[in-house]
């Protein structure tokens, strides 16, 4: 089965599967409701579309990944426009060029009016307002506060029966100085850094810190109470689908991130009833207007990100109940309530996930001994993913090389390129194992990004040709889809400590495509990937404190000076005196002051250097992050610059050999042109030339015609005499022999003939007339029985009518009829009868003329044209005879049949008797 899943604005759709076909027919609609506003503002961002292609097995419900197509957002146009065919990237069938034909466009939602129906007959608004809540307006659905109640009020005070608090957590960030556009210059004094983010309309920021590079702040949490219900909650949620955070400077937005709250409360689920829910990861930060900026596109490991954490709970859960405060800052409201409280609460605890913390550093150890200890659940995998390089095989190029494969995957913690060694001969057909080609890595991450990160960035390794004579050459790159591990199957195994974990393992064959020329396969790479699951890292604790403990100088008070001695008292060695040794004190308590000011200016000293050593680094952790920051823009830029070069390269070589074309086609067409000039000028020259001789040879055949002309003038008026002298010869001749009797007798005979002719010419008409009254004569009867028939099908059709009324009359009009019908069969048939006679009277007359004709001359053909005749008298007879039976009227009893058959039987008898 086939599946293709989009995911946009932080919603994933998918359609149904379908057949895995070679022309699957998904015909499904994915639909995303946004305003114009968010539109705008991701049309600005480039949001893109991602659609990614899964083969689904139904059995186990795995899904691989075939291909994914990336979308531009500004593409789509609220007109209509034809499908268009996108080619899958990443395609698992690299045979085959798999397509897919979408069609992107907007439509704007006119749902009718609220008003225009009420409540109780309206149907379900698509799942966004519960039936129980049909007649409300999601647009008046909006947080009240309720200054006396300390609580916000979201909905209608009937529907508002349950208490909710949400609370919002900024527990760390990194890598914000990719925020700094490299035109700002950085202040010479510390400027302040701080989050700030609407909550409920309530304007909420965290603690300001100084250091971009490595932002120390203590994690703090806003809470504010609810007072709603779960099914207007969600729909608030639904319309308030976001939370926008802020990094600020000042008045100034650095950049900006967006929490998606939908994920709080689910269509259909009740877990806010057991526990607390939570939308919790770390979220990438955005430069403002980063369209109208034309910023280039920030690597996933340097984009800025903050780590947020948004829980919303039942009033009364003791599992994540915050704690509340009474004092707020000035731009709180008395329901926003912070936990910053330095006295620890049993009950306080947070909801920000251990991959976030694992990136939180504390103050020093006094700060975190009177810090309060919030218990960070963990949300990261302890991950192990290995890759075994194994062999090269099907090598495509002539030559034999000394091959070494290289690659980095930053994503696994080290950018450092992983290398084989030592290189390896590989010839032409012969497979070559790989030494020293196994890697492992451990890491943790959230397994979305692990998801994330291996489904939009592939392995690439490179296949590099060693030569000790000259520069490595890069031969070609194979590209490995880490997200096919991620379809594999996974099986159980023990760790270290007897926790369960999991292991997947995927090997395959992909072609190394050369890095110059055409894209051509020039080898195989046979490799095995595995990924190690060793579940979640042990949970750590934050320490929230304040960060404004001061280290103060112990001071000394200078002991009282001893009391005078007396003058009374015997002084008997200088040095036992009071004054000797009030003097020697003091001077050693002189030294020992100036003792302690030397320590105190060395540690003040020291304290400054560590100072200007800490700002010092801090500068150049800033310049060095500033100048990676620009290296990396400027690669891109020379990256662009290069692919410039190369396209204007290109278009140079193109308008080059463009236009050496142009030029030999201009040589081409001006030597046809002179080619078909000579051409021309020589077919104008045969012409003449070929007229002038045509002009000669007619005037010769002119000459000739004319000789010709005299010769035959002269041959007629010779023969025109001898034409005069045989005429009169022959009129002569002709004389002599019309007196012969031949000639006369001759023409007695062509008279004869001539007569013959006639007579047949007759008999011939006569033939046919009486075939055209044999014609007529069948017809005749033919309509007789029709009518006869009629006759009889009306009749018997009155006689039923009548047959219950005058059954008496019915017999007498009965018999009546059949005493008609039979006078005008007999007259029918007199009528038949004289016609029979007629005819035979009439070929009884031919055949006496015939017989006439015949008379004298029995011998030789006359008595074969006898029997000719009556042939054709016996012909004619059967013909009648079988016409009459056709009609259906007369069978072989009726008199005419008997009579015709007699008549038969006597010309068959009269021809075998001559015979």
């Amino acid at each position: 089965m086939l599946v293709v899943e989009a995911k946009f604005d932080g919603e994933q759709l998918a359609t149904d599967p379908v057949d895995h076909t070679d022309q699957p027919e998904f015909a499904t609609e994915l639909a995303w409701e946004i305003d114009r506003k968010a539109l705008h503002q991701h049309r600005l961002q480039r949001t893109p579309i991602k659609l990614q292609c899964f083969a689904l097995d139904p059995v186990t419900s795995a899904k691989e990944t075939i291909g994914y197509i990336v979308l531009d957002l500004r593409t789509a146009q609220e007109t209509k426009q034809a499908p268009k065919w996108y080619q899958l990237l990443s395609n698992k069938y690299t045979k085959f060029k798999s397509e897919i034909q979408i069609s992107i466009a907007l439509e704007t939602d006119t749902k009718p009016p609220v008003d225009s129906f009420k409540a109780k007959g309206a149907p379900p608004r698509d799942g966004k307002v519960p039936a129980i809540l049909a007649g409300l307006d999601p647009r008046d659905i909006v947080a009240v506060l309720n200054e006396e109640g300390g609580y916000h009020q979201i909905g209608p005070a009937e529907y508002c029966t349950d208490s909710f608090i949400m609370s919002v957590t900024i527990a760390f960030a990194t890598q914000l100085e990719q925020l700094i556009p490299c035109t700002m210059k950085l202040p010479e004094r510390q400027p302040e850094f701080f989050f700030y983010y609407s909550l409920l309309g309530n304007d909420v920021t965290n603690e300001p810190f100084n250091d971009l590079i490595n932002p120390n702040f203590e994690p703090e949490r806003a809470s504010v109470r609810i007072r709603s219900s779960v099914e207007i909650l969600r729909v608030y949620l639904a319309l308030q689908s976001k939370l926008q955070i802020h990094l600020c400077c000042g008045d100034q937005s650095l950049g900006s991130t967006e929490i998606p709250l939908t994920g709080l409360l689910k269509k259909g689920s009740t877990e806010i009833n057991q526990h607390p829910v939570t939308v919790e990861g770390a979220f990438t930060l955005d430069p403002p207007n980063r369209a109208k900026q034309k910023l280039a596109p920030i690597p996933v490991e340097l984009a800025p990100t903050v780590g947020v954490s948004v829980a919303l709970q039942r009033e009364g859960i003791d599992s994540q109940s915050p704690p509340t405060k009474d004092d707020a800052t000035e731009s709180e409201v008395e329901s926003l309530q912070y936990d910053k409280d330095t006295k620890p609460n049993p009950k306080a605890s947070s909801s920000v996930p251990a991959s976030l913390a694992q990136l939180v550093t504390t103050s020093n150890a006094s700060e975190v001994a009177s810090g309060q200890k919030i218990a960070v659940p963990a949300t990261s995998h302890h991950f192990c993913f290995s890759i075994d390089l194994r062999s090269i095989h099907a090598l495509e190029i002539g030559f034999p090389i000394n091959c070494i494969l290289r690659y980095s995957y930053p994503f696994f913690g080290s950018a450092a390129p992983i290398m084989t060694n030592p290189p390896v001969e590989v010839r032409k057909n012969m497979e070559v194992f790989l030494p020293q080609s196994y890697c492992a890595f451990d890491f943790a991450t959230m397994p979305h990004q692990l998801q994330d990160t291996f489904l939009r960035i592939p392995l690439l390794v490179e296949l590099w040709h060693k030569d000790k004579m000259s520069k490595d050459l890069l031969l070609g790159i194979a590209r490995i889809q880490l997200s096919n591990i991620l379809s594999s199957e996974k099986t159980r195994f023990l760790g270290s400590n007897g926790e369960q974990c999991w292991r997947q393992t995927y090997s395959e064959s992909v072609p190394v495509i050369a890095a110059q020329g055409s894209n051509n396969r020039i080898a195989d790479l046979s490799y095995t990937v595995t990924l190690e699951d060793y579940g979640l890292v042990k949970m750590r604790e934050i320490f929230i404190s304040d960060s404004s403990q001061g280290v103060s100088a112990v001071q000394q008070k200078p002991s009282s000076l001893p009391p005078a001695p007396c003058p009374s008292e015997i002084q008997t060695e200088p040095r036992e005196t009071l004054e000797y040794k009030a003097a020697l004190e003091l001077e050693m308590w002189k030294e020992m002051q100036e003792d302690i000011f030397e320590n105190q200016l060395k540690q003040k000293e020291l304290a400054h250097m560590q100072a200007l050593a800490e700002e010092w680094k801090k500068r150049d952790r800033e310049r060095e992050s500033l100048v990676k920051k620009k290296v990396a823009e400027y690669t891109i830029l020379e990256g662009k610059l290069q692919k410039t070069l190369i396209d204007l390269e290109k278009r140079e070589q193109q308008l080059a050999s463009v236009e050496s074309e142009l030029q030999r086609e201009k040589k081409e067409l001006q030597s046809e042109r002179q080619r078909n000039l000579q051409e021309l000028q020589d077919s104008i020259r045969r012409a003449k030339e070929d007229c002038i001789h045509q002009v000669e040879l007619e005037r010769l055949k002119i000459k000739q015609l004319e000789e010709d002309k005299h010769r035959l003038q002269q041959q007629l008026n010779d023969a025109e005499n001898k034409y005069k002298i045989l005429e009169k010869e022959f009129q002569q001749f002709k004389d002599q022999q019309n007196n012969k009797p031949e000639i006369r007798l001759q023409s007695e005979i062509n008279l004869l003939t001539l007569e013959k002719v006639e007579l047949e010419r007759k008999l011939e008409s006569a033939t046919k007339s009486k075939l055209h009254y044999k014609q007529q004569w069948g017809r005749a009867l033919k309509e007789l029985a029709r009518l006869k028939q009629r006759e009889q099908e009306s009749q018997m059709a009155r006689l039923k009518k009548q047959q219950e009324e005058l059954e008496q009359m019915r017999l007498r009009y009965l018999a009546a009829e059949e005493k008609d019908t039979v006078k005008t069969e007999r007259q029918e048939l007199l009528d038949i009868r004289n016609e029979l006679n007629r005819l035979r009277q009439q070929e009884q007359k031919q055949y006496q003329d015939s017989t006439e004709i015949a008379s004298g001359k029995k011998d030789g053909p006359h008595g074969s044209v006898l029997e000719e005749g009556l042939d054709d008298y016996l012909t004619r007879l059967i013909e009648e005879r079988d016409t009459l039976m056709r009609t259906g009227v007369y069978n072989h009893e009726d008199r005419i049949i008997s009579e015709l058959d007699r008549q038969i039987r006597e010309i068959l008898a009269k021809s075998n008797a001559s015979n």
